[in-house]
């Protein structure tokens, strides 16, 4: 809700795709916070208790951006924050929740289902949302489009209620009480800073941060502008994609081939005979490849459905393996238990590396035209990977240690 579809809702408020991908990229804030949050959700306690209420008002918040959006851009973007920031504690709690009720086999065995839901949740937004909504912006054409945006948003709001009584009814008690005498935001942010002051303690963490940065930008520059170049009109240099088009390519299509993508790299990650390092390149390799198929198709317009789908499977197929290759950089800092890295650190860390380019790749489209910025993105590739290079083969005593 609060990347893609917000995205798609401010675009088609009349904003321009500059501030579009600025507010957008904003909505990630809560994400690169949630080191902190998972320290204030732990030391509260009562994970039943605070899911129920995050699913609660989460449920409010959607009717409230139901509301929102068809009065102002500014009361809009503020629901979709609030929206964004309950998503990442609710996230937070229900992995806290999980440790709490399952023993560590359990855990892993439910690592597979749990993925598998939230990409199903994906779908059910980004791909099944978005194609009622476009129905309904046809059925409704004499309306604003915000009329068909605010029905969709009610019908989440109330599947959100749904799920909040059903958690009522089976949800167990974790009969958890903190152990803390108080829980403050200067407790939690100084629980915080002892996190990173681990991270800094480990070696060259400063050279894996800023691999991450440098691989994951091709990737973050295109995260926002792909369904700008869908939805434009081909007078603009776009696709001009229907709203179903767009939510059944990218959204349906798009999110299953990631999901394969990513899956396939951990398993690639866990039973690899040679050694994770000597994955890292193929990976970035991969990852790089994903902005050529969007140069591609403005070269060489797919022509129907099924090859906007073929090119959208092929794009996120690569993003998803090639995401891989962040695991060993954010592993090699992490001083915490691996199974924690990934609300500790790595959406954390992801989220901010990203933030930037994702801002302002909307500017940097409209100046460019979508041909020479998918062509621009395309070349940043070998250019990071190069700048990796000599970062990490640049003589100094601890070198020895790199992952690549």
């Amino acid at each position: 809700m609060t990347t893609f579809v917000a995205l798609l809702m401010f675009l088609q408020m009349g904003v321009s795709p500059a501030v579009a991908t600025l507010l957008a990229a904003l909505l990630f804030l809560p994400w690169v916070s949630k080191s902190w949050m998972r320290s204030y959700v732990f030391r509260a306690g009562h994970y039943r208790r605070t899911l129920l209420l995050l699913e609660f008002f989460l449920s409010l918040s959607l009717a409230a951006l139901a509301f929102a959006l068809q009065h102002s851009l500014e009361w809009t973007f503020a629901t979709l924050m609030l929206v964004s920031l309950l998503s990442a504690g609710h996230e937070l709690t229900s992995h806290l929740y999980y440790e709490r009720m399952l023993r560590p086999r359990l855990q892993r065995f439910y690592n597979g289902p749990k993925m598998l839901a939230s990409q199903m949740a994906v779908i059910m937004t980004y791909g099944m949302m978005i194609m009622a909504v476009g129905v309904l912006q046809i059925y409704f054409r004499q309306h604003s489009p915000m009329l068909s945006w605010s029905m969709g948003c009610y019908a989440a709001a109330g599947i959100m209620l749904l799920f909040t009584l059903w958690h009522m009814l089976t949800l167990r008690s974790t009969h958890v009480k903190s152990s803390f005498r108080s829980n403050t935001v200067s407790g939690s942010f100084k629980a915080e800073m002892q996190v990173i002051a681990r991270i800094e303690a480990q070696p060259l963490w400063w050279k894996h941060v800023l691999t991450v940065v440098l691989i994951l930008l091709p990737q973050s520059l295109m995260f926002f502008t792909r369904a700008i170049f869908l939805l434009t009109h081909s007078d603009g240099g776009g696709l001009g994609c229907t709203l179903q088009e767009i939510g059944f390519a990218q959204g349906t299509v798009g999110v299953i081939a990631f999901w394969i993508g990513i899956s396939g790299g951990r398993w690639l990650l866990r039973n690899a005979r040679v050694p994770e390092s000597k994955l890292f390149r193929p990976l970035t390799l991969v990852l790089g490849l994903s902005p050529l198929v969007y140069f591609i198709m403005t070269v060489e317009t797919p022509n129907s459905l099924m090859g906007l789908c073929i090119a959208t499977f092929q794009a996120q197929l690569l993003f998803g393996l090639g995401l891989n290759a962040c695991h060993g950089a954010v592993k090699s800092i992490s001083g915490e238990r691996h199974r924690n890295t990934i609300n500790l650190l790595y959406i954390p860390l992801v989220s901010a590396s990203m933030l930037v380019p994702m801002a302002a790749s909307g500017w940097l489209c409209s100046t460019l035209g979508f041909r020479a910025f998918f062509l621009f993105d395309s070349l940043t590739t070998p250019i990071s990977w190069l700048i990796v290079w000599i970062l990490w083969h640049t003589k100094t005593p601890e070198t020895q240690v790199c992952p690549q």
